[in-house]
């Protein structure tokens, strides 16, 4: 990602080593959320398999929680509503992620606006992003 010197610093989230380490050895994602509810990650997963088994309003649900849950630690780190959320950064792609199948499931439920924010906010945040999780 290229950053722009006359822009805002890039955010990038704190690491969370212990949900992280749960969640890759393959701990069940609704387990991680319960035992780490600010973890978007694992918000993330449930909303990715939600999606995929064509549970849509439970991936919206999903998502939506991992996306608030983002957005309350860019703000602690420094975030003011605009600026670049590094895909490269493994801690931003839980929320990245949860931003996708939120506009995904938004999309499926004819929530078009904020389908369109979604996709807009994903692309903003980094174009990677956008690449990586299917929503362009």
């Amino acid at each position: 990602m290229t950053h722009n010197l006359l822009g805002p610093e890039p955010t990038l989230l704190p690491e969370h080593t212990a949900a992280q380490a749960a969640l890759d050895a393959g701990n069940d994602p609704a387990t991680v959320a319960a035992e780490h509810p600010y973890y978007s990650e694992a918000w993330a997963s449930l909303a990715e398999k939600a999606l995929d088994a064509g549970e849509t309003v439970a991936a919206y649900a999903y998502a939506r929680t991992g996306y608030h849950r983002g957005l309350d630690q860019l703000r602690r780190a420094g975030w003011k509503g605009f600026g670049p959320v590094p895909w490269s950064h493994r801690p931003n792609q839980g929320f990245l992620r949860a931003l996708a199948v939120l506009g995904k499931a938004a999309g499926k439920i004819g929530e078009t606006e904020e389908y369109e924010r979604c996709k807009t906010f994903l692309a903003d945040s980094d174009p990677a992003a956008s690449e990586a999780t299917g929503l362009k």
